[in-house]
């Protein structure tokens, strides 16, 4: 007798080869035209799209299926002005004092600084959070395994969703993000992982003209 609850998997879908590799290749196709963005339009987006984005992100596969992450979605202005005040605080000391200038030259291809009035401008930020452990129903403390790793499956598919339904992101790691707690109410046993900024692009956005490396310089088949 088996110690766990099991069910049959139906929600799995096969395809012929064919279709297989046309959907491979559609996919692809559609996430190669994402990029991060600086420069966020105001116009609203509606609660709905942002819940089901982070619905999305929540089938994530996590360690011991703890599922180790807390979202916290921003719309109000109030609190995004809080919050890019802190980060601009932070982005200050790491541009004028904490990177190095081999840091620094890294990013020149990329314009930025330490003014992010995007966090203002977008309308949603969505504040990422590592829960290393939760508490059961006794209030005793439960581990939680690989939350960084988990965490980090669940942002990637939050950031596929939001583009898959039509919108602009940008990933924002001022350090460090302590502020986040503070501002978000959120408790210190709980670690910020990034600061996601989505919504549409400006009507006069650019990108950095910069390229993705080729599948022969990051990835390696070995056939025997």
């Amino acid at each position: 007798m088996s110690e766990y609850k099991t069910r049959p998997f139906h929600e799995y879908r096969e395809y012929p080869p064919e279709e297989m590799l046309q959907r491979a290749e559609a996919f692809y196709a559609d996430v190669d035209r994402r990029r991060s963005v600086r420069e966020f339009s105001d116009r609203p987006v509606p609660r709905k799209l942002i819940e089901t984005a982070l619905m999305a992100a929540n089938t994530a596969p996590s360690g011991a299926n703890m599922q180790p992450w807390h979202f916290v979605a921003v719309s109000g202005p109030e609190t995004k002005r809080r919050i890019r005040l802190a980060a601009e605080e932070e982005e200050r000391e790491f541009y004028g004092h904490r990177a190095s200038q081999e840091w620094l030259d890294a990013l020149v291809p990329f314009g930025t600084d330490a003014n992010k009035p995007f966090l203002e401008t977008a309308p949603w930020l969505i504040a990422i959070f590592i829960q290393k452990f939760s508490e059961d129903a006794d209030g005793e403390k439960v581990k939680h395994y690989y939350p960084t790793e988990s965490t980090g499956l669940a942002t990637g598919l939050l950031i596929t969703a939001l583009h898959n339904a039509g919108l602009a992101t940008l990933t924002h790691t001022p350090s460090p993000m302590k502020f986040l707690n503070d501002i978000l109410g959120r408790p210190r046993t709980e670690r910020p992982f990034l600061l996601l900024v989505a919504g549409y692009p400006a009507d006069d956005c650019e990108v950095p003209d910069i390229s993705r490396k080729s599948l022969g310089e990051f990835a390696s088949f070995v056939d025997r």
